[in-house]
């Protein structure tokens, strides 16, 4: 018969391992470290989607803006240059108070315009299609068109109130 040899691993004693490793930081620092980057990332989150709320007017108007240029083939350029009036005059109501911007015609409100975004484009470049253009008895060029779209454009994104 053959010999049974014994088990070499029966005489092994087991290692005991060490408690597992926190992942809360040991140092009262860190903590607050920690503490504090959290609140500066809840508050720039609610600034974020501040902003992104109080902004929504200018994305919508822009959006509007696109349209009324993908529309420029359609119609008369008096019709054109009405729906551009139409939305600069929605879009400052959006932005300032009623009882500012309601009032304002003529060179006033290019005026207005003008000081709302730090230019003259409105008073003294094209800007000045949206007082005079609807009296005069020619529709204004295409060309003319597309720099208003464009100072309109300009306008929509970089006015402050």
């Amino acid at each position: 018969m053959a010999e049974v040899q014994p088990d070499p691993v029966a005489g092994l004693i087991d290692i005991s391992l060490p408690p597992p490793v926190s992942l809360w930081p040991q140092t009262w620092t860190l903590r607050i470290t920690i503490a504090l980057v959290v609140a500066c990332a809840v508050v720039g989150l609610w600034q974020f989607i501040h902003h992104w709320r109080a902004n929504r007017y200018r994305r919508e108007a822009l959006a509007e803006l696109d349209r009324i240029g993908r529309d420029e083939g359609v119609g008369e350029g008096g019709e054109q240059l009405a729906e551009l009036s139409l939305l600069v005059r929605r879009t400052a109501l959006a932005a300032f108070p009623r009882e500012t911007v309601a009032p304002l015609a003529g060179g006033a409100w290019l005026a207005f315009l003008d000081r709302s975004y730090g230019g003259q484009g409105f008073s003294q470049g094209a800007g000045r299609l949206l007082v005079s253009a609807p009296y005069q008895r020619v529709p204004p060029q295409g060309s003319e068109l597309r720099s208003l779209a464009e100072l309109v454009r300009q306008w929509i994104r970089g006015h402050h109130a």
